[in-house]
């Protein structure tokens, strides 16, 4: 629940959305320098005190407005981790979670406002996601200071002024944009150290129970083309098997994480990714899924499987909730979509499936050489914006990680003969039996990343900790489920032969087309008939549907838009990754 009550106020009028996009309300200085005015934000750095550490900044108090899930970061943090936060810079930090329906309307309407604290932060994988053109407009009307000064004068965040170090979409489509001339408005978080730097072996997709695979005597590594899938969830069917309560499995259930499109279950179906549907075929032709066969192919194949209750009838619509209270339950035979450092899995009850391949091509890991996720800006109107850049230039120090991802030596670890953290087993204990009571130790490694926010960059784990996750230097075992899936997926061996990619998504270059924001809507638009395809009556009604929604977007300009992307794809510095 928000402590602020006029945020909700905020939320509750209906206009703002479309009021913002109108135009936002800037500081109103005529250029694009975005600089600091002289509100009462904050409080001026007022010590010169020599007996104060290296880290010091500033004795002040900073507040940060979060546009992101209550399911990804928390307001609380641990008294004791701000205690030594205070310490060691002078930064008394609280943190405000702006919670709404959709994030991206409580972003509109924060900064509808004109009323934000010392920073916000905002989701942002890529320059593609719908919270660019929101932010991006703000950067426009001088609403957030120029980074770029502050970064020259950082140790961490310098890196980003470097040729060679940020990948193409985050150096020229979100951060430095030709249009601002050097100048910069927001940080693009969770750059890798190194280019094709894996943090984990992550293993995420459709998973099947390991008992129903056993039963059916089928190796789920298997199953690589959707024909096969179907062929499967028809066996789980007619298997009678049942859920921890006795209930008939659902031969294929919905994402963990709740209704949804699922481009990993129906791969050889998918033109592009799902959130994109946009890739170039064989002859270098850029195409958008309205315009293959591929459409009425995926509405034939999902009303197959709903026809015959091969697939929950809620798939695209459930509730996070439900779609997880199923995996739990081990209701779902197969869960669509889900990950190997989950939880509930540890002991393996569920396993990989396939993968599925490609639509044009046989299965292949694709990594991007380096990526990014979430961001962060400084609006206009906080006073001493270096301070915010000090803060979080200390967050993504080795001193600074340390911190917020493993908590206060002593209490939470001990430190190595190498200098390199070991957690402590009652720690990681707690965290595996009571994970809500560990999270309140207020640090990354119990699931409280607070400093992810403003440090969670720059990442080289094995070399700033000596270890890839959080606890393996002492207990491997708690990530041991997690890699003997990784092992059974054939992690390693997919990582070898991955493709290395640097680029852009196609939809980051809709704001620069003069009828972006009408072809926006057609794609969305189509996405819903898409899903109002699956659910027609019959497959002729379903043809309408989506025909409806091909002409929309030609009336809008797709080809257009597709001859756009042509040009921006010859360019190197905007080549396109699909």
């Amino acid at each position: 629940m928000l402590k602020n009550k006029k945020w909700v106020k905020l939320l509750s009028i209906p206009l703002i959305a479309s009021m913002f996009l109108a135009g936002c309300s800037g500081n109103g200085n005529g250029n694009n320098e975005g600089q600091a005015n002289t509100s009462n934000k904050g409080t001026e750095n007022v010590t010169t005190d020599t007996s104060k550490p290296a880290t010091w900044i500033a004795d002040r108090k900073v507040k940060g407005l979060v546009f992101m899930g209550t399911d990804d970061y928390t307001e609380d943090m641990n008294d004791e981790i701000k205690a030594q936060l205070k310490e060691s810079t002078g930064i008394d930090l609280e943190i405000e979670i702006m919670v709404a329906d959709h994030s991206i309307d409580g972003l509109i309407a924060g900064l509808a406002s004109n009323d934000l604290p010392d920073f916000i932060t905002f989701y942002l994988n890529n320059s593609g996601r719908p919270e660019m053109s929101v932010i991006l407009k703000a950067a426009r009307e001088n609403m957030f200071t120029d980074l770029t000064p502050l970064m020259k004068k950082s140790k961490v965040y310098s890196k980003y002024l470097q040729d060679d170090y940020l990948p193409l979409d985050t150096k020229y489509g979100v951060m430095f944009r030709p249009e601002f001339n050097g100048s910069s408005y927001f940080v693009h978080m969770n750059v890798a150290r190194q280019g094709g730097y894996a943090t984990r072996k992550y293993a995420g997709g459709p998973y099947i129970r390991k008992d129903i695979a056993e039963a059916l005597n089928i190796d789920p590594r298997t199953v690589n083309t959707t024909d096969e899938l179907y062929e499967l969830a028809k066996k789980i069917n007619e298997g009678n098997f049942k859920d921890k309560n006795g209930k008939d499995v659902v031969p294929i259930g919905p994402a963990y994480w709740g209704g949804k499109e699922v481009g990993a279950l129906f791969n050889d179906l998918e033109w592009g990714a799902d959130d994109q549907r946009i890739k170039k075929d064989k002859d270098g032709n850029i195409l958008h899924e309205s315009q293959t066969e591929f459409a009425l192919k995926k509405v034939e194949y999902v009303q197959k499987l709903l026809n015959e209750k091969l697939l929950h009838p809620e798939f695209f619509t459930i509730d996070e909730s439900r779609a997880t209270e199923g995996a739990l339950n081990e209701t779902w035979g197969i869960i669509a979509d889900t990950h190997n450092y989950q939880e509930y899995n540890k002991d393996m009850h569920y396993l990989p499936l396939g993968p599925i391949d490609f639509v044009d091509r046989p299965y292949q890991m694709q990594v991007d050489y380096k990526s990014g996720y979430s961001a962060w800006a400084i609006p206009a109107t906080t006073k001493n914006p270096e301070d915010i850049m000090k803060l979080a230039d200390f967050l993504a120090s080795r001193e600074g990680k340390l911190l917020w991802q493993y908590g206060l030596e002593g209490r939470d670890y001990t430190l190595d003969a190498k200098g390199n953290p070991l957690a402590k087993k009652e720690v990681i204990d707690l965290k595996t039996s009571n994970p809500e009571e560990a999270k309140k130790l207020g640090f990354g490694g119990v699931a409280n990343y607070w400093g992810e926010l403003l440090g969670g960059t720059d990442i080289d784990r094995m070399a700033d900790f000596g270890e890839m996750e959080y606890g393996d230097a002492v207990a491997p075992e708690v990530n041991a489920g997690a890699l003997k899936i990784a092992e059974y997926w054939g992690w390693d061996e997919k990582r070898k032969n991955a493709k290395i990619v640097d680029g852009y998504t196609p939809l980051s270059f809709i704001g620069e087309f003069e009828q972006g924001t009408e072809l926006k809507t057609a794609f969305e638009n189509y996405d819903d008939s898409l899903i109002r395809a699956y659910y027609a009556k019959n497959a002729d009604e379903a043809k309408k549907i989506l025909d409806s929604a091909s002409k929309q977007l030609e009336a809008t300009g797709l080809k257009q838009f597709l001859e756009l992307l042509k040009q921006k794809d010859s360019d190197p510095k905007t080549h396109l990754k699909f």
